[in-house]
């Protein structure tokens, strides 16, 4: 292994791919960013994608690190790969997709299906879970494809989520992670493996266990880079490919949180909150922890789904002089929009948002919308920005509550990364919202980092994960809370937030059984 010093990551988010490598002191070398449009879309409500879209970007990607970044290939010691989450596809036995990708953004739903039987269905009507267990069967993506694709069910080999179609295509083999199993499939979250043939998610979901690919713990080796791969990517043939786990899993070990005490906030499409367990503790009842980018460990999560997507939204609609503005200039747009904040000052003059955008299972219910109160002519397009950074921030000390009540470990410090972590403005919120200090990672590229982790432990570079987080994650900008805007923040959350959602519950079904959206 000599020289061989650097390791070459993989990050396929939903609007672009990186291909990024990375020093054993977690110093990123080298970057390439291809953007894509996330999806495309044949019906309302649908979200699908190429999957060879997806290995032909990482393919240039790779290329352009070799061409374009002068980065020495002969010094890889190996390869990880980490995606984004719930994204599934279909492949026929010589792994040629069968249909578009599914992505998690995808609203579809199957109805009609018979509810789970026997003696699972039993307990689950005693424990009155039936209706949870239900929108688990309707969101499957898989119960879908058999009802209305049935042939292409039917000639399906292999059921894989993106990272296991990214890991087939370099190595030839249909592996994965255990780190990346999150979405509606038929896995034991709790063993870590896939679900006993007794379970009941094989009731639930129509994959036979046959059609899943192996699945080994983050840091295994699932395979080498085959002649074909090494051609198209320029990756050199025979290099190992090494387990990482999904995107948020990578996140959180790379900011550098490896126990319950260090909260792991990503301000990314899905806004989340994490910490790392070595106990299996469901931090919300009947939504089990995703598994960890540690082996053996769990990532206790509570979601935001499309959180800074509002953030992304606002721009698109509002922000257009920002972002023309920012592109002459040759900057970012973050910092004119940091800006457009400045002098509106905490609580946004009684400008309230709750971020439900978009329904869940449990928090929030299936009912769900969104919701803006306080409006007066004193607020302007400013305000509804800052709105969104202060609502996603309560929305997640709720998150990080839920979490403490259920490990009884106190979260005494936050990691913040994702998009939203170059705000300075969305940094000191959560600061002064959580009233905990809230540092940002030495680098953005987390998910990276935390899939170089990875490899680098798996490869032997570094002893132990505990070992090479400390060696290879640094703290950048570090904000501390504020105690006057805290008191503020928390007595507007209290008296405020926490009551928004049950008073407008009621309202929200009405409007669901009025207009039939959200179905």
């Amino acid at each position: 292994m000599e020289n061989k010093d650097l390791l070459l990551t993989i990050d396929n988010g939903t609007q672009s791919l990186k291909a990024m490598v990375f020093n054993l002191s977690g110093k990123m070398q080298a970057i390439v960013k291809i953007p894509f449009e996330p999806y495309f879309s044949t019906h309302p409500g649908w979200a699908e994608q190429d999957p060879d879209l997806y290995w032909q970007t990482l393919c240039v990607a790779c290329q352009r690190l070799w061409s374009e970044k002068g980065v020495d290939k002969d010094r890889i010691a190996g390869v990880s790969v980490t995606t984004q989450r719930g994204t599934v596809i279909n492949v026929e036995k010589s792994g040629k997709p069968l249909r578009p990708a599914i992505l998690w953004l995808d609203q579809r739903k199957t109805f009609g299906l018979p509810p789970i039987g026997g003696l699972w269905g039993l307990l689950f009507k005693v424990a009155g879970v039936s209706r949870t267990i239900a929108y688990f069967q309707r969101e499957a993506e898989a119960n879908w494809i058999r009802t209305h694709q049935p042939e292409i069910w039917e000639a399906t080999h292999k059921y894989l989520l993106l990272s296991g179609y990214l890991n087939y295509r370099l190595t030839g083999e249909f592996v994965d992670s255990i780190g990346g199993q999150v979405g509606y499939i038929p896995f034991d979250f709790k063993r870590l493996d896939w679900a006993k043939d007794s379970d009941w998610k094989w009731q639930g979901i129509p994959a036979i266990r046959e059609m899943l690919p192996r699945i080994h713990p983050p840091g295994a080796t699932l395979g080498q880079i085959t002649r074909a791969a090494a051609e198209q990517t320029g990756v050199p043939e025979g290099l190992p490919v090494i387990a990482a786990a999904a995107d948020k899993a990578c996140e959180v070990i790379g900011s550098g949180s490896l126990t319950p005490d260090t909260g792991c906030i990503s301000y990314g499409t899905t806004a989340t909150i994490n910490v790392t367990s070595s106990r299996y503790v469901e931090a919300i009842p009947l939504i089990p922890p995703y598994p960890s980018a540690i082996p053996g460990n769990y990532s206790l999560e509570v979601q935001i789904f499309r959180g800074y997507w509002m953030v992304s939204w606002f721009k698109k609609e509002f922000g257009h002089a920002e972002r023309e503005k920012a592109e002459n200039m040759g900057i970012d747009a973050e910092m004119l929009f940091d800006k457009l904040i400045d002098d509106i000052p905490p609580g946004c003059m009684g400008l309230m948002l709750q971020p439900y955008w978009s329904p869940g299972i449990k928090l929030p219910g299936p009912e769900a919308k969104g919701s803006i109160i306080g409006f007066g002519d004193i607020h302007n397009r400013g305000h509804i920005y800052r709105s969104i950074l202060e609502g996603l921030a309560y929305a997640l000390r709720e998150g990080k509550e839920r979490i403490e009540k259920r490990t009884r470990i106190p979260i005494r410090e936050l990691r913040v990364s994702g998009g939203g972590s170059q705000s300075r403005n969305a940094m000191q919120v959560t600061a002064d919202v959580f009233n905990l200090p809230t540092s940002r990672p030495h680098l953005y590229e987390t998910s990276g980092l935390g899939a170089a982790i990875n490899a680098a432990v798996g490869l032997h570079l570094h002893p132990d994960y505990a070992t090479a987080i400390s060696e290879m994650t640094h703290i950048g900008d570090v904000f501390e809370p504020d105690q006057k805007n805290h008191a503020l923040y928390d007595a507007l959350y209290r008296k405020v937030y926490q009551k928004m959602y049950k008073r407008l519950k009621p309202l929200y079904k009405d409007i669901q059984e009025i207009t039939g959206y959200p179905v």
